[in-house]
């Protein structure tokens, strides 16, 4: 086997998934946030909830657009990067993933149109209900990649026929325990994501002094959303940390940085683990408190590293690290967000610039956090691609070459950084265009075929005049 095919295979999986993440967890929380304007404006009949609405549509529709086509280039991988994992485990993968296409695809191909098309052609209430079926659909999308990947951290109901994984028990795979904390916890993820660069976008209205009564809808409904879904987010995370604990414990000491057995177990705050001599430098640590982390005692006995084989264990550096940064932004998003949801309720968010700094520069710490976050979750998982079962060495194309897996490398690289390049740009402008005191309509040549027409086409004059303050 060539060892460097199998570093470069890792490495561009790793390179696409984390690009590929970033568009479902933005667009998955901003067509939640998306169904939540289309009801207010339907309840209230304020135009500047509609406003709003038709602002984020565009910029939802160029994050949708780059989150699917990078995320069918990254499922080619499987054939041609990680052929004896797709062999092995297509009966249970193909079967989840075909799953999400029959079920999340179409319920977004159904009716992301009436979306972009059918606003005046469709009841209001039959253009909420279509704009909620998008939502859903970007919801079961979600749902299905993590009982895929569930199954692959724990894996349950299957049997082992002739080398290949045979699904045995659908039921334990869907409704595993583990699939519904990781799930809520990436989903909670997601709408973080979603509310923190609304309520960003918002701050920077008002910081800039333009478009500040469609600003302060982001802004305050961003913080507010964001006050009850962070502590959300956290209280998952801990049962995340849980199931781990339970069920990976190898990773569970990788991310806590404990080399050794220990009763009662301290948690180490900050360290520079060394996997060469197995211990830890520079180490901040609180005694008692692993134990009360792990297993919620004040004596429990927690097992380190060194309990495992070095062949069986994670590289500890990235996991211990990346949790911590994980963390980190969690917290300061959960403070920013009580903040400022106190401050708006006072009526006193406006005038304080440091918090509309703060809340403007805050918008990549959901991203680091999720991206972090499945640093943690995937590395921690090695050197195994189906957890206990399955190594990822045994998991690569037997054939692939170095010469092969740089060139895919390269090629893929640079083709995604300049699709990132542009998208970034595109959303770039329009969020400087803003959201205009005009209706977004379709225009008159607008067709099913050309459906960024919406977004580039003239712009109709609204029904009614905005108020200032709506």
């Amino acid at each position: 086997m060539d060892l460097t095919a199998l570093l470069l295979s890792r490495i561009q999986f790793a390179f696409t998934v984390s690009f590929h993440i970033i568009f479902p967890s933005f667009s998955i929380g901003v067509a939640a946030w998306l169904t939540v304007l289309e009801a207010l404006h339907l309840a209230t009949g304020r135009p500047a909830y509609r406003l709003v609405f038709e602002f984020w549509l565009k910029i939802f529709g160029v994050a949708f657009g780059l989150g699917v086509v990078s995320g069918i280039v990254m499922a080619f991988q499987f054939g041609t990067n990680w052929s004896e994992m797709s062999r092995s485990t297509g009966p249970i993968q193909g079967v989840l993933l075909s799953y999400e296409t029959f079920t999340a695809f179409f319920l977004e191909a159904s009716f992301f149109g009436i979306l972009l098309f059918g606003r005046t052609r469709v009841a209001p209430w039959f253009y909420l209900f279509s704009t909620g079926m998008v939502a859903l659909g970007t919801t079961l999308s979600s749902f299905w990649i993590m009982i895929n990947n569930s199954w692959m951290q724990v894996p349950v109901g299957y049997a082992v026929e002739n080398g290949v994984f045979v699904p045995t028990d659908w039921a334990a795979i869907i409704f595993s325990p583990v699939v519904w904390v990781r799930f809520p916890h990436m989903l909670l993820a997601a709408f973080v994501t979603g509310t923190f660069c609304v309520a960003a976008t918002g701050a920077w209205y008002l910081l800039r002094r333009e478009f500040t009564a469609e600003g302060q809808i982001m802004l305050h409904m961003g913080l507010y959303l964001a006050a009850v879904l962070v502590p959300a987010q956290i209280f998952f995370g801990h049962l995340t940390g849980d199931y781990v604990h339970n069920y990976q414990p190898v990773k569970f000491a990788a991310i806590e940085g404990r080399w050794h057995d220990e009763q009662p177990a301290g948690e180490v705050l900050l360290a520079l683990p060394d996997a060469a001599v197995e211990t830890n430098h520079y180490e901040i640590k609180i005694p008692v408190l692993g134990s009360l982390i792990g297993s919620m005692s004040f004596d429990s006995k927690e097992v380190g590293l060194t309990d495992f084989p070095p062949q069986d264990r994670p590289p500890v550096i990235i996991p211990f690290f990346a949790f911590r940064i994980m963390v980190g932004c969690g917290l300061v998003m959960l403070g920013l967000a009580w903040v400022g949801s106190y401050l708006s309720i006072k009526g006193r968010i406006e005038r304080n610039r440091l918090l509309l700094w703060a809340t403007f520069l805050s918008f990549p710490l959901p991203f680091i956090a999720t991206l972090t976050g499945w640093f943690t979750a995937e590395v921690g998982r090695q050197p195994w691609t189906v957890y206990g079962l399955l190594r990822t060495a045994d998991a690569m194309t037997p054939f692939l070459t170095t010469r092969a897996a740089t060139i895919s490398l390269v090629v893929f690289c640079s083709v995604y950084a300049l699709i990132f390049t542009f998208g970034v740009i595109y959303i770039h402008q329009l969020l400087r265009a803003g959201p205009v005191n005009r209706l977004v309509l379709p225009p008159n040549a607008a067709t099913p075929k050309r459906p960024m027409s919406v977004v580039d086409g003239p712009i109709a004059p609204s029904p009614h005049h905005l108020v200032a303050g709506e």
